[in-house]
C-alpha cells in the first residue's frame, strides 16, 4: 500500500481520504464540488490513472476516485477474495457511506464491470455512464461468448490462462513492482513519451511486496478460474440505463479489450449512446490520449447536463485523431 501522503513529485497532489465502510481501509480522492464524477480504475492501475481528469474536472464537479481493495493507497486485506463481486460490494459501501447521487460513472478496465454492478443494484443513483476502454456487462445473453472470443485474441488473457495452468501466475504477478511496465505494455500502452522514473514508481510502488499484489493476482485468477460473478440487472434497471446519456471512448490499439467485441456490448445496453474510437490510443487510453479524452468528456458533460437526452451527446466530436459513430 502506498503511503497516504505520497504525491509522486507533485504529480498526484490530492488530499487522501479513507473510509472503513467496505470493511477495510479504502483510500479515495474527493476533490471539488458540484455534480458527482465517480472514476473507477482497473488492473493493474489505481487512482493515479485519473490524475489529469481530477485536475481538470474538480473545478466544476465533485470528483471521487477510489482505489479498489488491494490497489493504490487502499488496504490489501488477507481475508478477501478480490473477485468482481467483492469490488462491487466495496464500491456500493463507499457510495452509500458518502451519500453520492446523480453519479456520472467514468470507468476503465475492470472498473467497467464494477460500475455496471453498482448500476444494477442502484440504477436510481446513476445519471450518466462513460466507458473508457471498459466493458459494460449488464445481463447480455451473449456476454459469456463475448468474453470467450475476446480472451482467445488477447495476449493478456491468453497469458493468464497459460500461467494459471502452469502455476506461474502468482509468481509473476507478485513481482509487479518490478515488471509493471512490461505488464502495461502487454495490455496495450502506446505513449512511450510519458514514461519517466516517477511514472514507473507511481504505478509500481502500489505493489511493494507479494502480499500487496493480492488484488492484481485475485483479479487475474478470477478470470482464469471463472470465479467472477457479474451482477444481473432487473428489467427496470435495464430500462433506466437504456435511457441514460452514455459515451464510450475506446483506444483502438487496445490489445486486451478489443473494440470489435466490447463496443457492441456497450451498444446493447445504451442504444443511443455515443461511441468514439481513438486510433492513436491503446488500452490505457487515459495515458495515451489525455487531452483528447478530457475534451471529449468535457463536451459530453456539457451537452448532457440539466436533463438533456443522450441524443444531445451526438454533438460531441473529437478535435483530433478520433472516429465517431
Amino acid at each position: 500500500m502506498i503511503a497516504a501522503q505520497e504525491t509522486f513529485e507533485g504529480s498526484y497532489p490530492f488530499a487522501p481520504n479513507h473510509t472503513s465502510a467496505p470493511g477495510f481501509e479504502m483510500h479515495y480522492v474527493d476533490e471539488g464540488a458540484g455534480p458527482v464524477l465517480l472514476l473507477l480504475h482497473g488492473e493493474p492501475t489505481w487512482g493515479y490513472l485519473f490524475r489529469d481528469l481530477i485536475r481538470r474536472f474538480s473545478t466544476t464537479h465533485r470528483v471521487v476516485v477510489p482505489d479498489h481493495m488491494g490497489f493504490g493507497k487502499s488496504e490489501t486485506p488477507a481475508t478477501r477474495s478480490y473477485r468482481l463481486q467483492d469490488h462491487v460490494d466495496n464500491i456500493e459501501a463507499l457510495v452509500l457511506a458518502l451519500g453520492l447521487e446523480e453519479i456520472t460513472l467514468v470507468m476503465h478496465d475492470f472498473g467497467g464491470p464494477v460500475g455496471m454492478g453498482l448500476a444494477a443494484r442502484h440504477p436510481d443513483l446513476i445519471s450518466r455512464v462513460v466507458a473508457v476502454n471498459a466493458p459494460t456487462p449488464f445481463g447480455q445473453a451473449d456476454l459469456a461468448r463475448v468474453l470467450a472470443d475476446n480472451a482467445a485474441e488477447s495476449p493478456w488473457f491468453r497469458w493468464i490462462a497459460r500461467a494459471q495452468r502452469d502455476k506461474t501466475l502468482e509468481r509473476v504477478l507478485e513481482q509487479l513492482e518490478f515488471n509493471i511496465l512490461s505488464t502495461l505494455k502487454l495490455n496495450g500502452f502506446e505513449n512511450n513519451g510519458i514514461i519517466s522514473d516517477t511514472w514507473i514508481r507511481a504505478y509500481g510502488s502500489a505493489f511493494p511486496t507479494p502480499d500487496e499484489c493480492r488484488g492484481a493476482i485475485g483479479w487475474a485468477q478470477g478470470f482464469a478460474t471463472g470465479a467472477h460473478t457479474f451482477e444481473t440487472p432487473t428489467p427496470a434497471a435495464r430500462a433506466r440505463l437504456a435511457g441514460l446519456p452514455a459515451l464510450a471512448l475506446w483506444g483502438s490499439a487496445d490489445q486486451t479489450l478489443r473494440s470489435t467485441h466490447f463496443l457492441p456490448l456497450f451498444r446493447s445496453v445504451f442504444p443511443d449512446g455515443l461511441i468514439t474510437e481513438l486510433p492513436e490510443a491503446g488500452h490505457y487510453s487515459l495515458e495515451d490520449a489525455p487531452d483528447t479524452i478530457a475534451a471529449l468528456l468535457g463536451r459530453f458533460l456539457d451537452t448532457t447536463a440539466a436533463g438533456t437526452t443522450t441524443a444531445g451527446a451526438t454533438d460531441v466530436r473529437p478535435r483530433t485523431g478520433g472516429r465517431t459513430r
